[in-house]
């Protein structure tokens, strides 16, 4: 029964689909008609000839595997060498080049170097703060760390100016000596005329860490930041007197154990612990010591606290160094690739402050450049428009 259904439906369809094309032919006015083979020879032999742009071979079977795998090759045909795609090298412009596509990342900075120092003052880092909310007409903090002792100087000002530094860097001499260098970034406050010749007097070797790379000046970078956790708890909720907290956290920074040197930075100074408020709450054991004390006594042990100042200054040397190590050993795990460069290379240089819109198809790679000399502490000299360029190789990428 259902058989039968379905062959009436299909056999009913059929007629009218006939009906349909018949009453389309009439109102065309055109009349169709079949002839036979024998009848029409023309049209018969046209039929029956082969195509002359198929091929007279025996038609193959389409195969699912390849014998030879020999996928994704491309061969040249006839007796051109060159491959067709060769042309569009010559023909796409070098933005689309695949060098300059991507961004950086900690995996791809170079080897930490560390700065070795021998003794207490010889090197400062110098650093500016800000800007801040007014408190007192001032709006910056000028920070300066000694690189062994993790000794830290600061002094509020109104302004970040060339003239805010001299004035600074004349009182840190006046305090602690002449140091051998003092490292710095490339701003105007501390890359102009005035600065150079007051440290020149001095005797003082400026050092300045590369463009757009702060880790050259860490040791500032990182009391920057301390300071700045202190100054948020103290003032709370009343940002406009940190200016009056700053001397409280300068003392806090300084009374703190830093792991590097295995003490704190007051202890590293002085050779003795810092006396704290809430020392004198109590009957303290040290003012007990120091009653009865005669002159004798207590030059006797002045001096053996200053052999202990000299032990300990050494011991920090040995914590930093191993510290140091630790943290370069952890550095250099995590880079994908050790970059070399060499003299005469070519590289192309990350822009690190251009900012663009969303959508914008623009690269940030420019170059490339021409290396004159690679050094060991990381830095690379270029040859660019404007002449020879230092920065540092974690912003470079090499061109071949």
């Amino acid at each position: 029964m259902i058989l039968e259904d379905t062959l009436r439906k299909s056999r009913d369809n059929y007629e009218i689909l006939q009906d349909d094309q018949n009453i389309r032919k009439l109102e065309s006015g055109t009349t169709v008609r079949d002839k036979r083979g024998a009848k029409n020879l023309a049209a018969d032999h046209l039929s029956r000839l082969e195509n002359p742009d198929m091929d007279s071979g025996v038609i193959e079977v389409i195969r699912d595997k390849f014998p030879d795998e020999n996928l994704n090759m491309i061969k040249t045909i006839g007796e051109d060498p060159i491959p067709w795609y060769e042309i569009l090298q010559t023909i796409l412009p070098p933005v689309f080049s695949l060098k300059r596509a991507g961004n950086i990342t900690k995996k791809d900075e170079m080897p930490q170097q560390s700065i070795s120092v021998s003794e207490v003052f010889d090197i400062w880092g110098i650093d500016f703060m800000g800007p801040f909310p007014d408190s007192k007409g001032n709006k910056y903090i000028v920070v300066v760390v000694n690189y062994v002792s993790k000794w830290a100087e600061a002094k509020a000002s109104p302004t970040n100016d060339a003239k805010v530094v001299v004035d600074f860097v004349k009182s840190l001499v006046c305090r602690y000596g002449c140091p051998k260098a003092l490292i710095s970034d490339r701003g105007t406050h501390f890359a102009n005329y005035r600065l150079e010749k007051t440290i020149k007097r001095y005797g003082v070797h400026h050092r300045f860490s590369t463009a757009y790379h702060p880790q050259a000046n860490g040791h500032a970078e990182n009391t920057n930041r301390a300071l700045k956790r202190i100054l948020e708890k103290t003032v709370d909720n009343n940002p406009k007197i940190w200016a009056q907290k700053l001397e409280d956290a300068l003392w806090a920074y300084r009374t703190a154990y830093k792991t590097p040197i295995g003490s704190t930075p007051y202890r590293m100074l002085y050779g003795k612990a810092c006396h704290l408020p809430f020392e004198f709450e109590y009957i303290a054991l040290w003012a007990l010591k120091k009653v009865h004390l005669d002159d004798i006594a207590s030059g006797k042990e002045r001096l053996i606290n200053l052999h202990q100042l000299e032990e300990l200054r050494s011991l920090a040397y040995e914590n930093s160094k191993i510290y140091k190590e630790q943290r370069k050993k952890s550095h250099d795990a995590h880079l994908k690739e050790v970059k070399v460069f060499k003299e005469g290379d070519k590289a192309l240089i990350y822009q690190t402050r251009l900012k663009f819109s969303p959508g914008k198809l623009k690269s940030r790679w420019i170059g490339p450049y021409v290396v004159l000399k690679a050094y060991p502490s990381e830095y690379v000299d270029l040859m660019t428009e404007r002449g020879e360029f230092k920065v540092n190789g974690h912003r470079l990428k090499l061109y071949n």
